[in-house]
């Protein structure tokens, strides 16, 4: 060994090689495993070249299985308890191991880590690092190298060198950017062969990296480059990215430029994804509507069973011997009167000193009083509380057996029924409920418990036990002698043969977590009692040491019922004795010299790990050591382990007695205890493929995914057990097929308490052979227990079918699934035993969670490890995959009272959200193999096909026109006025007091107002000024940058007066002048404003500081400031010479981040204004509030020119004053008594989320909106039902009509082509009322084929649309095809297409791309009425002909918008409209408040707002990707958890999806949590 000294080498690595050595010389690793291990160790430190190194094909030397004979020496050092041993075998972890590996060589996923906010991470994780092990997981085995067999390190993995590059070596190189080895062999650990390696080497050699800090994150192998993510900076504490911009650009796949870490990891999702899955999707048919889910097609190759069908097996004649007692009680009188002094129960302190001796003659005496007691002592002597058969809780701790006995044979000599049931701690304890429904169901009145107990209980302030949640009112009593009044000496209990009456009933709790209660006879007690004393061989005054729970199952069996039958000593250790002192058992059976102990795997690997303390112990005395839990086929590693330990210490190998055991069935089969040491126990190696399955193969090729069971004896005395299929009807299963287990005896349980159903299904089993006949006319009743009767009529237990989760159509059973788990390496980042695995119900089928609590020194990196590895062991040995794995803080997981996880619990947690884990790792990208099959574009059929198609069914083209301008005859004056500025003119000379406009502030005030001829008066210094100050020609541009109010109405008709074309601008926030400014400069300049107007505030914030650093302040064109007019009026007001010139630009942001502005002639605004007019009847006497912003759209439109057009009165209110005062709008609407009110959806959601709470302090206020005729709501989208109706119901009390409220639809083509005033009352009858507006519930799946199909309200998939309005006069609508622009029929899906005199003119660009948009406005069809120019509005929806009428008796249109183009998104081949996703996912938590979704390259991002803590930003990734999956049948990529307020909003409310994605990209979003989906 001279070149382990020569070589300085690290303590860890000496301590590993001194272990390898003396693995070698115990045989525990072959030579060439020897060496392959030590230059593996020691490569590291030898000068070597790099990317030379061992031969990656050399194969992975197996251990030898641990004999017996390898001596103790071996054991004590490896018993360092670092993994659970009730799920630990060495053979499983090498296989985990193994598999790993080869995931590795195999160049496995690469995982994004998820990103978590500082606050959010409890250590300090290295946030700017990417560990060496995100490219292959499994590579570094983290783990000390402790065990024998710990140290896979990376096998395939070009340079021996990096074995040495553990991680906390790793943390600390990067911490102090010390440069310990070369770049090139701590980066080639990411790289899946040599090839790569090298071709990295070289990258490397010409990327010198800063500080050697951290490996780089080679996200993505091209041919030619390799892309490096760097690593930013070298502090670690402090994230020192920028927080805007700034980021490095990388491409993406498809070449687009991004910045930062975020789509550096998505790149790398991406990249992931593109891998192949395992099962390829098959081909399946699709009909027309349905999107069929596929069907897991069982695998023609998979194993199927072959062998002969079983034979029932009976166990042996149940021999009755002659002094056995006739019922339990009357063992007890026996023994209590024949030798009362002989000790039953002796009861430990937590110090293990004996607490208590309850002796024969004792317990029989105070059984007998308390008997007594609860018959008589209980209600009136005429109506007693308890009679014969009624049952009685049984509440004691699990350290106060004694009591619990006493309380026990006191009911049975009562004749009433005990449910024994765990103390309830709080009020609210895991599953407490349950039993209380339980109690409930069985009519228990009255709780026996002891006085301590009683003492502990949750008590009210007045002293009362409350009654616990879910429980019934219970009286409490308390059966210490001294309480109790001593039965009249004439008095003795009636003791009977054993019955069919009910002994005792024993509750059960289920895989979904309700409790039921298994009732056992007299004669099933009495049979059980008798069956167990013949296959133990229990004799008299034998003692026997009871580790187990005395309240139920094995516990309650052994040490309270058979003991009495056979007058044996029971030494009970309570479960917190054994938490202080684990070898207590140990130690009483030395002491005692007991023949007999009851014990679970836990408590043999506890002793396990404790023993080295202890030297004189000595277990020669047992003759049997009952494992109670033998049916857990992971309890054979805690036997073979304790049995090398203590075999030295006079453990016979026979001793050792599995045994297999369910609520239903009692006892089902037991090891017995020989005495021929000769024969040896059972063993079978399965193949889990096969058991998933299935059948049973012993051998398989991969010899890594076995399953080892250990044989749980042979079928109880006097009983029949068979094994039948598990599910349907109950069959007889081949001899080579895993079935359940069934039991025909008298011993077994009756029934579940007051379900007859279940108990049919359960109790009355009849199997039947393959023919159809019934094996037995006897009933048999169903274990719960998975397995198969083996050679000898051995039963092997593979599982329970509450841990049975069937995945595409494969069985596997959690307990498997928690070994696996458990096998990797876990004792640095999880708490051994605190692992939950069960499945939930995702889209068709089973997936499988995984749930461990983690210790709370693990870093980020650590845990993030162990899970990716967890799952590629998973794949790896089960070949299934995990659909969500979750780490949970230390010690949150429910626990049930003894201690274990409450399953059912966690599993509700987890669905509701509210289990809050640190850290989670979702993979539906892997697991979900069943979505639809991506849909085909069909060809499309030709025009002449579509109109005979369309004539044959009846069909009628959709098309839908408003009323006919040309016929209507109104006495509008306004009409024979070509241009706006006309009819100011004349309303100022005809009507010059006429008010106009009247601007209300916060307080609902009016704080300006105006008249026509104050306007007009306005304008004219206006135009003069621009004339002046300006210079201005004749269709100059203006910017108006106003606040909402009277100056920008003013400065707008001083544009036209002065014949210049003004635009109005937002102007920008004066607290966040860095994000607004920008826009309002970019409208400017693509507007090609010569000046800017605006007020002497808004001036001065131009010129501030703030917003030269936001925008370059000198390139501004001249600013005239409105506040000081020339006195003097313009010579002449210019007059347009041609109405079809430009009246106005209107400029707005799309939703999808696109500035657009079109050009409105004086034709089409005055075409607009007469079309409003008329279809909501606007004349001079009528008031109309509004409510919006005047800076776009309808919006403007009615803020600043329908009044001057039809004579009524405007009551402005800008929406941003609502902020202050949210009654506002509704105070101004109600004291002004108007009749029609114009508002946005920002509005309603600002009246419904501020003034929910207040609707009966603002009606005391005299709010009134009884007189609202109508209310529309302005909007560029989808009618927002849900809002509406809240709106409506919200405010239904203060009088407003619930048919007020409707929608308007408008766009950039055309600013509203539909407005659906209501006329309520009496106006109905004069002529223009429209029809409710109606709503439909179409099919979601439909739509995503662009389809509609009407479904009923409230069906499945079903989507409620509301109609968007009706129709303005001189507005023609048709539906189109996008993309062949042909018609289509009536109620078919397509783009909305507009014609009518106020459409708007073309685009107004700078950049010349007119062509690209100019068929927006001027497209034809492509058959049907070819010579009609339409305006495509870019949003898809649908007209239907409904069954109203309007006025002129025409059946009316509906248009029902469905959502923009522009917003939609391909996926899958199918169109999804955000907001239905968006719907879903905010429905799915009640801390989500907002929630947005894009995609980017083929993912589906989902970004959530939390209302909450950040604790809960981690329970909201599962539930998202749950209930997209469900509902849209789409696998999300990346969930983003964000604040409140995150998610960009415009003026019209409408979410900004592209900006949130730009933010996101561009790592601006300070998220608390992203999650990368595998």
């Amino acid at each position: 060994m001279a070149d382990r000294d020569t070589l300085p080498l690290p303590l860890e690595v000496r301590t590993r090689l001194a272990e390898l050595e003396l693995e070698l010389s115990e045989g525990d690793i072959t030579q060439k495993g020897y060496e392959k291990k030590r230059s593996k160790l020691i490569g590291a430190f030898l000068p070597q070249a790099p990317g030379k190194g061992m031969d990656p094909s050399v194969p992975h030397e197996r251990r030898t299985p641990v004999t017996p004979g390898s001596s103790s020496r071996y054991h004590r050092r490896r018993s360092s308890g670092s993994r659970d041993e009730r799920y630990r075998s060495d053979v499983h972890t090498e296989a985990v191991q193994a598999a790993l590996a080869k995931q590795k060589e195999r160049g496995k996923m690469a995982v994004p880590m998820p990103s978590k906010r500082r606050s959010l991470v409890v250590q300090s994780s290295m946030d700017a690092y990417t560990p060496p092990g995100e490219e292959h997981i499994g590579l570094q085995d983290t783990s000390s190298g402790s065990e024998g067999e710990g140290s896979m390190q990376g096998e395939g993995t070009p340079t021996s060198s990096q074995s040495s590059i553990n991680m906390e070596n790793w943390i600390s190189r990067a911490i102090h950017g010390s440069t310990t080895s070369s770049t090139t062999s701590s980066s080639s650990t990411q790289s899946g062969g040599s090839g790569a390696a090298s071709r990295l080497a070289d990258v490397m050699g010409q990327t010198h990296l800063e500080n050697h800090s951290a490996p780089p994150d080679v996200t993505s192998y091209t041919t030619d480059s390799i892309q490096v993510e760097r690593p930013q900076g070298s502090t670690t504490a402090s994230r020192s990215t920028p927080k805007y911009g700034n980021a490095e650009l990388m491409e993406t796949g498809d070449g687009v430029p991004v910045g930062g870490r975020v789509s550096a990891k998505i790149q790398q999702l991406v990249n992931t994804l593109k891998r192949p899955k395992r099962p390829p999707l098959r081909e399946f048919f699709v009909d027309d509507f349905e999107e069929l889910l596929e069907v897991q097609q069982p695998d023609p190759n998979q194993p199927k069973a072959e062998g002969a069908q079983m034979l029932a097996m009976r166990g042996e004649q149940l021999g009755v011997v002659t002094n056995w007692p006739l019922s339990l009680e009357a063992a007890l009188q026996r023994w209590g009167t024949i030798s009362p002094k002989a000790p039953c129960l002796t009861t430990m302190d937590t110090n293990g000193k004996p607490l208590y001796i309850l002796t024969y003659g004792k317990l029989w005496t105070r059984s007998i009083k308390v008997a007594y007691n609860i018959l008589h002592k209980l209600g009136s002597k005429q109506e007693p509380m308890l009679r014969p058969g009624d049952r009685v809780a049984l509440v004691f701790p699990n350290n106060d057996p004694a009591a619990f006995m006493v309380a026990f044979y006191g009911c049975l000599l009562a004749e009433v029924v005990p449910v024994p049931i765990e103390v309830p701690l709080t009020r609210k304890d895991a599953g407490s409920q349950q039993i209380g429904f339980l109690l409930g169901s069985c009519g228990v009145t009255v709780a026996l418990t002891s006085d301590a107990c009683h003492k502990g209980l949750p008590k009210s302030p007045t002293g009362e036990i409350p009654q616990f949640k879910g429980w019934p009112k219970l009286l409490w009593f308390v059966t210490e002698s001294k309480h109790l009044s001593k039965p009249p000496r004439d008095w003795f209990p009636h003791i009977k043969d054993a019955n069919n009456e009910t002994a005792y009933i024993e509750y059960k709790t289920c895989k979904d977590g309700s409790v039921l209660g298994v009732t056992v006879m007299r004669m099933a007690l009495l049979t059980h009692c008798q069956a167990l004393t013949q296959s133990c061989g229990y004799t008299e005054a034998e003692t026997i040491v009871n580790v187990l729970d005395f309240k139920k199952d094995v516990g309650l069996w052994h040490g309270i019922l058979t003991s009495v039958m056979n007058m044996m000593h029971v030494i009970s250790i309570p479960y917190s004795l054994m938490k202080v002192n684990p070898l207590s058992w140990i130690q009483k059976v030395c002491q005692y010299k007991a023949k007999v102990a009851c014990v679970k795997s836990r408590d043999m690997h506890w002793a396990l790990v404790a023993h080295r303390d202890q030297r004189d112990i000595n277990l020669s005395s047992l003759r049997m050591l009952v494992v109670a839990d033998g049916a857990n086929p992971w309890s054979i590693s805690s036997c073979d382990a304790f049995l090398n330990v203590f075999q030295s210490k006079g453990l016979k190998p026979e001793v050792i007695c599995p045994c297999a055991s369910s609520p239903e069935a009692l006892t089902v089969a037991i090891r017995r205890p020989t005495d021929d040491s000769n024969q040896p126990p059972g063993r079978g190696v399965l193949s889990m493929q096969g058991l998933s399955h299935g059948v049973i193969r012993v051998d398989s090729e991969e010899k890594l995914s076995v399953l080892t069971l250990q044989d749980v004896g042979t079928v109880m005395p006097g009983a029949l057990m068979c094994v039948v299929k598990p599910d349907g009807v109950p069959q007889l299963c081949k001899t080579d097929e895993i079935g359940e287990l069934c039991v025909g005896s008298i011993a077994t349980g009756t029934s579940y308490y007051g379900l007859s159903g279940m108990t049919k299904n359960t109790f009355e089993v009849f199997p039947m052979n393959s023919v159809g006949a019934l094996i037995s006319e006897y009933p048999f009743t169903r274990t719960g227990l998975l397995g198969f009767v083996g050679p000898g009529g051995l039963c092997f237990i593979a599982g329970k079918m509450d841990g049975l989760m069937v995945v595409g159509g494969r069985r596997h059973n959690a307990d498997d699934i928690v070994a696996t788990a458990l096998a990797v390496e876990p004792m640095k980042f999880v708490y051994r035993g605190r692992i939950a695995v069960f499945s939930i119900s995702v889209l068709h089928d089973e997936r499988i969670v995984v749930v461990a609590e983690q210790r709370p020194d693990s870093t980020e990196e650590d845990s993030f490890q162990w899970m990716s590895r967890v799952l590629q062991a998973i794949d790896g040995i089960h070949q299934v995959g995990v659909y969500c794995l979750a780490l949970v803080p230390s010690n949150t997981l429910p626990k049930t009272p003894l201690g274990g996880i409450h399953l059912s619990e966690s599993k509700q947690l987890f669905l509701e959200g509210s289990l809050h884990p640190c850290n989670v790792l979702m993979c539906p990208h892997t697991c979900v193999t069943n979505l639809p099959k991506p849909r085909q574009k069909q060809p499309e059929i030709g025009p002449a096909s579509v109109m005979v198609g369309n004539l044959v069914s009846g069909k009628r083209i959709a098309q839908a026109s408003g009323r006919d301008l040309g016929q209507m005859e109104d006495n509008d004056q306004a009409r024979k006025f070509l241009f706006l500025s006309e009819v100011l003119q004349w309303r100022a000379q005809t009507t010059p007091d006429h008010v106009l406009y009247t601007l209300l502030n916060c307080r609902g005030t009016i704080a300006s107002s105006l008249t026509c001829v104050q306007l007009h008066k306005r304008a004219e210094k206006i135009a003069t000024m621009l004339a002046e100050r300006g210079h201005l020609q004749d269709g100059d541009h203006v910017a108006l940058v106003y606040p909402p109010g009277i100056d920008l109405i003013a400065a707008f008709y001083g544009c036209l007066y002065a014949g210049c074309v003004p635009i109005t601008v937002r102007p920008p926030h004066p607290q966040n002048i860095a994000t607004t400014l920008p826009t309002v400069k970019m409208i400017v300049e693509v507007s090609r404003s010569a000046c800017m107007m605006t007020t002497a505030v808004i001036c001065k914030l131009l010129r501030s500081k703030e917003a030269s650093a936001a925008v370059d302040v000198r390139s501004w064109p001249p600013v005239l400031d409105t506040d000081d007019l020339p006195k003097k009026k313009p010579p002449l007001l210019y007059k347009p010479s041609n109405p079809d010139t430009l009246a106005y630009l209107d400029f707005s942001v799309s939703t999808t981040g696109m500035l657009a502005g079109v050009k409105m002639s004086h034709t089409a605004t005055s075409a607009f204004c007469r079309s409003i007019k008329l279809q909501c009847e606007l004349y001079p006497s009528r008031e109309v509030a509004i409510c919006l912003d005047p800076y776009c759209g309808l919006g403007f439109v009615l803020w600043c020119l329908c009044s001057v057009y039809s004579g009524h009165q405007s009551i402005l209110i800008p929406p941003s004053e609502l902020e202050v005062n949210p009654a506002l709008w509704l105070l101004g609407v109600s004291q002004y008594k108007v009749r029609d009110t114009f508002c946005s959806y920002s509005v309603m959601e600002l009246c419904t989320k501020g003034l929910g709470l207040q609707t009966e302090s603002i009606k005391s206020r005299g709010l009134d909106l009884s007189r609202v005729r109508t209310c529309v709501v302005v909007a560029e989208e989808r009618p927002r039902i849900a809002l509406t109706q809240s709106f409506s119901k919200l405010f239904k009390d203060l009088g407003l009509h619930p048919r007020a409220v409707s929608t308007s639809f408008g766009c950039r083509v055309n600013l509203a082509i539909c407005l659906q005033p209501h006329r309520l009352g009496k106006l109905a009858d004069q002529g223009t009322s429209g029809p409710d507006p109606t709503t439909v519930y179409v099919d979601m799946r439909a739509l995503r084929h662009d389809r509609v199909r009407l479904v009923e309200r409230g069906s499945p998939h079903s989507l409620p649309l509301m109609e968007s309005g009706k129709i303005l006069p001189g507005v023609r609508i048709i539906i189109a095809n996008p993309e062949t622009k042909g018609p289509l029929g009536d109620s078919h899906l397509g783009e909305i297409w507009v014609c009518s005199g106020h459409n708007a003119s073309g685009y107004f660009t700078v950049y010349g791309d007119e062509a690209l948009q100019s068929d927006h406005f001027t497209s034809r069809l492509s058959f049907g009425d070819t010579q009609t120019i339409w305006a495509r509005t870019g949003y898809l929806g649908f007209l239907r002909r409904t069954e109203l009428t309007d006025a002129s008796g025409e059946r009316h249109d509906a248009l029902y918008v469905v959502g923009a183009l522009d917003e939609a998104m391909e996926l899958r081949g199918m169109r999804y409209h955000p907001i239905d996703i968006e719907t879903s996912v905010i429905r799915t938590h009640k801390s989500i408040t907002e929630c947005a979704v894009f995609t980017w390259t083929n993912l589906l991002v989902v970004v959530v707002e939390l209302d909450g803590s950040e604790q809960e930003a981690l329970d909201l990734v599962p539930l998202v990707t749950n209930v997209v999956l469900e509902e849209h049948y789409l696998i999300v990529g990346v969930v983003v958890v964000v604040d409140i307020g995150v998610i960009p909003i415009n003026s019209r409310g409408e979410k900004q999806r592209m900006h949130l994605r730009d933010g996101f990209l561009a790592d601006q979003l300070d998220p608390i949590y992203v999650a990368y989906n595998m």
